[in-house]
């Protein structure tokens, strides 16, 4: 848990609530973690998914992995404890989004499950969506549009998920999708209809 540095600080009340923007965009804020190995297909999958919520006219937004460490976690690299501090800030940037009543996804492969409990427990009891992208290892380096795996075998990269460090995969994940025997746009369905089982977004027409 990060310490709290600053002191001299007052939390704001806002005067719009979160139930006023929920009623203005017609859903409700949330989280869809996405979590899977690199190569998995994470980050297809949630766009994939956004462009079917944006079809039904929704709020969306996806925080990817790479694109974030462009910029707010430019400074991490992939020790364990700046894994870590990489997905408590994605836990925390997510919690905004879905205060604004945004319906925002996060495709990072989080490897560690006590980093994710964590980031679930920043966000409103049933407002947090956990998708275990379910592919074999084999399968992912089969893909390797990157060649990450590639690099990884050879000792290129070090601390790489999968091959030399560690992915806890979710025990009880709400949606767990296979991607090696579903195509995305399955995946995506099951996903969307898991937010409309939910109550976070309405059926769509």
């Amino acid at each position: 848990m990060a310490q709290q540095k600053a002191t001299n600080i007052t939390w704001h009340e806002a005067t719009v609530t979160a139930e006023d923007r929920e009623k203005l965009l017609n859903q409700k804020g949330c989280v869809i973690w996405f979590t899977g190995l690199s190569g998995s297909g994470k980050s297809t999958l949630a766009n994939a998914v956004e462009q079917v919520l944006h079809q039904q006219q929704h709020h969306t937004y996806v925080l990817d992995g790479d694109n974030v460490r462009h910029g707010l976690n430019k400074n991490l690299g992939f020790s364990p404890e700046d894994r870590e501090e990489n997905i408590r800030r994605i836990g925390e940037v997510a919690k905004l989004f879905a205060d604004a009543g945004t319906v925002v996804m996060t495709a990072f492969i989080s490897p560690y499950r006590a980093d994710r409990d964590q980031a679930r427990a920043l966000i409103a009891e049933n407002r947090f969506v956990e998708v275990f992208v379910d592919c074999p290892l084999d399968v992912c380096e089969e893909r390797d549009t990157k060649g990450l795996y590639k690099k990884a075998r050879a000792g290129e990269i070090k601390e790489f998920t999968g091959i030399s460090a560690p992915y806890e995969p979710p025990l009880n994940p709400e949606v767990a999708v296979n991607t090696a025997a579903l195509s995305i746009e399955e995946c995506a369905l099951a996903v969307v209809e898991a937010l409309v089982k939910a109550g976070l977004v309405p059926a769509g027409n």
